[in-house]
Parts: structure tokens; C-alpha cells; sequence
């Protein structure tokens, strides 16, 4: 090969790597080196201001899981994220469906249902906050005039969960049906038509032949919305003007209460390191699950039937035309063909 073919050889091998060199480039300077020097700095004794005070094991994580706090910031990260996704993913099917019918002005309603997305968190945290007021809410003005007793939105767990759980429905759940909506558009029409044919009604059609066509989708949204949904962390931040999860921890999030160890009184980076990196894990294994969950669904009935055991099939023996036809056989009568027999 001469010179000019090298390089040509050599730009054609090397031309894919360099063009997505940049992506992980800048993903291993702001993502992946802070991962793993957060991983470095959970295993010492790090204060704010004192700096790196030495190392100290697994004492960061041990103290940890030894926090009562830290077991109430999990419970609520949790039933904040199991209300907010659940409601968000069905929402969004149901807009997308409804976006992807005959609507006039499509464009207007989409952008509507985007809107709420573009708003800052911080934005929507204190609107939700002055709606979700305890005293003085537009809510519980609504409650009161349809004679039902007002809400502690602030002082009990649950609705306190609710409230910042409808703020997180309010920003995604129109993202969300986005995509959903993006999927649904590419669905052949042909199998609506022969849905139609064999005489499937609109919601027939929508179990059997929308909802099948989404499962990919619909498990990256559920991935997406399970990394989302742990890291919660301005909605409960912005609920009220203390910022710090309620008198009693009421809706104290994991993310919360690590920049409470970080940046609080006890501006320990050791222990919010600790706490970073056992949120990263919990994230990891629900992703996990989420992703073989919602695969295992997405694959079931597209693979074919297998027997437990495989039969080898045996080669048939065909006979010859001539002793098929016309052939005397051995009681002396002549075998004809199925046609002929058929005829006659």
C-alpha cells in the first residue's frame, strides 16, 4: 500500500473515534473524575474548612447509616418518587394519546404541554408553595368553599409528599408525553386499519396495538424518571422558607440531607461524600431493576415458543414417481396418483 492509502485507511478507522472523542472527553473532566475523587473523599476525614484530615476508612458510611435522619431522608425520597412517577408516566401516556388524535392547532397544544417543562424549578417550587399554603392556599380556599376542612400540607408527611410530588408531575409529565408522542407517531397506520377491520374499537386498539408498539419507550421513560426521581432535590428545597425539609423532617430528601452535612453545621465533605456515593448505588440498582423489569415486558410475546426439548427432524422418504404411478404393485393391481383416485 503506498503512503496515500495508509492515510486513507488509517482516517477511515480513526474518523468515528475522533468525532464522539469530544463527548467523553468532557464527560470524564465533569463526570466521571468528580465521581470517583467523591469516591476518594468519602473514605477520609474531610471537613469544609479544616480540608483532608486524614484517612478513616469506613467510618464516613458507617456514621452514616447510624443517622436517623439519614433513614428518614430514604423513606422520603422514596414515597416522594413512587408518587411522582407512577402518576407522571400514566399522565403521559394518556396526553400523548390524546396529542396524536385529530386535534386542531397540534402545535399550540404541544408547545402547551412543554411549557411547564421550560419554567425554572426554583419558578415552579415557589408557586406550588404559595398554592400548597397551610393557611392561606388556593387549595385549601377550594377545600373550604366544597365544605371539606383544610389540609397541613406542611405539617404532615404524606400530604407534604403529595404536594411536591404534583410539582414534579407539573414540570415532566409534559416532557415525557413528548417523547411518548414521538414513538406513537411512528407506529404504522396499517395497524390501526387492520385493527379497525377486524372490528377493534378505539380502546381495544389503544391495549393492544399502542401500548405494545411503546414498551421500548416506556422503559426509557421509566429509567429516566427512576435516576430523576431519586435525585430530587429544588421541589422539596423551595417548598418552604427554612429550606430544610420540614420541623420534623417531613419531606427531607437524600440530597437534601447531604448538603445539609456538607454545607450545615457540620460541613463534613467526608460524610455528604459517604452519602453521595450511597445514593449513587441505590440509583444504580433501581435503574438496574427498572431496566430488566421493563425489558423482560418489552420482549415478552415477540420471542416465539421454545419446547424444553428439540425434536431432530427426520428426512422423508419420498417415492419415485414411477413407483407412485402406474407402478404394478405386489398384489398385481396398478397404484395410481391421488389425482387420478380423486377422479375416477
Amino acid at each position: 500500500m503506498s503512503r496515500r492509502d495508509r492515510l486513507g485507511r488509517l482516517d477511515f478507522v480513526l474518523s468515528p473515534y475522533l468525532y464522539i472523542a469530544p463527548f467523553f472527553i468532557v464527560f470524564a473532566i465533569t463526570g466521571l473524575y468528580p465521581l470517583l475523587y467523591t469516591a476518594w473523599v468519602s473514605f477520609h476525614k474531610w471537613h469544609l474548612i479544616g480540608g483532608d484530615q486524614g484517612f478513616n476508612g469506613l467510618d464516613n458510611y458507617v456514621s452514616v447509616l447510624q443517622q436517623p435522619n439519614f433513614w428518614i431522608a430514604l423513606r422520603n425520597t422514596f414515597s416522594i418518587f413512587l408518587l411522582s412517577s407512577v402518576p407522571q408516566i400514566m399522565l403521559a401516556i394518556l396526553i400523548a394519546y390524546v396529542l396524536d388524535t385529530n386535534l386542531r392547532a397540534k402545535t399550540f397544544w404541544r408547545m402547551g404541554v412543554l411549557l411547564p417543562y421550560v419554567v425554572a424549578p426554583v419558578a415552579v417550587s415557589i408557586i406550588f408553595s404559595k398554592l400548597f399554603a397551610d393557611q392561606s392556599g388556593m387549595i385549601n380556599a377550594v377545600l373550604g368553599h366544597l365544605g371539606l376542612g383544610p389540609i397541613g400540607w406542611h405539617a404532615s408527611a404524606f400530604w407534604s409528599h403529595i404536594a411536591i410530588a404534583n410539582m414534579v408531575n407539573f414540570r415532566w409529565t409534559g416532557y415525557n408525553a413528548l417523547i411518548i408522542l414521538a414513538a406513537m407517531q411512528a407506529i404504522p397506520r396499517d395497524l390501526y386499519e387492520a385493527a379497525t377491520v377486524d372490528g377493534a374499537g378505539r380502546m381495544r386498539q389503544f391495549w393492544s396495538v399502542t401500548i405494545p408498539q411503546l414498551r421500548s419507550t416506556i422503559m426509557f421513560v421509566v429509567i429516566n424518571s427512576t435516576i430523576g426521581g431519586l435525585q430530587i432535590f429544588d421541589e422539596p428545597r423551595m417548598f418552604d422558607t427554612m429550606g430544610k425539609g420540614g420541623a420534623d423532617n417531613q419531606w427531607l430528601t437524600l440530597t437534601m440531607y447531604l448538603y445539609q452535612l456538607g454545607w450545615g453545621p457540620q460541613k463534613s465533605f467526608g460524610r455528604a461524600s459517604a452519602v453521595a456515593w450511597i445514593l449513587f448505588l441505590i440509583i444504580l440498582v433501581f435503574a438496574s431493576l427498572s431496566f430488566l423489569l421493563t425489558r423482560r415486558i418489552a420482549s415478552s410475546g415477540t420471542e416465539p415458543a421454545r419446547s424444553g426439548r428439540r425434536r431432530r427432524s427426520r428426512p422423508r422418504r419420498v417415492r419415485p414417481a414411477a413407483d407412485r404411478v402406474g407402478t404394478p404393485a405386489a398384489s398385481g393391481r396398478t397404484v395410481t396418483s391421488s389425482t387420478e383416485g380423486a377422479l375416477s
